[in-house]
């Protein structure tokens, strides 16, 4: 009998484990009175908290790409959520929307620091998540925002920007910057050019921040995103996905975060 019993609790503990797996779910939550739609994803082998990590959209609004990432990153053990900027979980199908949805955004930077802040706090309350540890990662649009979260002193341990612009009308300022940031972009993305990379590293290096930039030569803009080349084809887009850069910024921004979580 205990021989059954111990070979009943090793397949139970078995089948436990082959149905761990990363988890996700839709969520809501709001800010100023719009509702927000955002995306948790998890990996349930793991107990006790962990790390957090925002994940925020490219221009084209909270969609099944920025799932993908929420998803990657709880594979790597942390508990991301996939905000939406855009209110209601909008998306965009075309760029002339896309570009209404961010600018309305982005000519009102108090909307955007709430609708960050929202999704922020949020993760902070989940009962799996350490608070005080989060990060923000962001795509084309959403890099422009964990920027500029990082500039205006946003308490995260980091963040990263992938072809995302890099210019701003609140440039950094010494001793504000709490994040340390990483910047990817590439050397033939028309959307970042040249002059603002350099702009960039002049601003950082001025407010003394801690920051890491690659520049990937032959990239263009959206390089980290499979479906880009389809997207510029369609649109007549200056965007093209790259296999090569999109791997290697996706293995430095693991040692990134290993290294701001300390774990």
């Amino acid at each position: 009998m205990t021989k059954f019993l111990l070979a009943l609790s090793v397949l139970l503990f078995a089948a436990g484990a082959a149905h761990a797996e990363v988890r996700g779910h839709e969520i809501t939550y709001s800010a100023d009175g719009t509702t927000l739609k955002g995306y948790i994803a998890y990996d349930d082998k793991i107990k006790g908290k962990r790390p957090g990590v925002l994940v925020v959209h490219e221009w084209w609004g909270h969609n099944d790409y920025a799932r993908k990432r929420a998803r990657m990153l709880a594979e790597m053990g942390y508990l991301a959520l996939a905000v939406d900027m855009y209110g209601d979980g909008k998306t965009a199908n075309h760029p002339d929307d896309a570009k209404q949805f961010m600018l309305a955004v982005t000519s009102n930077m108090d909307v955007l620091k709430a609708r960050f802040n929202a999704g922020l706090k949020y993760l902070q309350g989940s009962r799996i998540v350490e608070p005080d540890n989060i990060a923000a990662l962001g795509y084309c649009f959403g890099g422009a925002v964990v920027l500029n979260m990082a500039r205006l002193g946003t308490d995260l341990k980091g963040v990263v920007s992938y072809h995302g612009s890099l210019g701003t009308a609140t440039p950094a300022e010494p001793g504000k910057v709490k994040a340390r940031i990483a910047v990817f972009t590439g050397a033939d993305d028309p959307m970042i050019p040249s002059a603002q990379i350099d702009a960039f590293k002049a601003e950082m290096d001025k407010a003394k921040v801690n920051y890491t930039l690659t520049v990937y030569p032959g990239a263009r803009h959206s390089f980290t995103n499979p479906d880009a080349d389809e997207i510029g084809r369609k649109f007549n887009m200056p965007v093209a996905y790259n296999a090569e850069a999109d791997k290697d910024s996706w293995a430095q921004t693991g040692a990134f975060l290993k290294e701001v979580f300390k774990k």
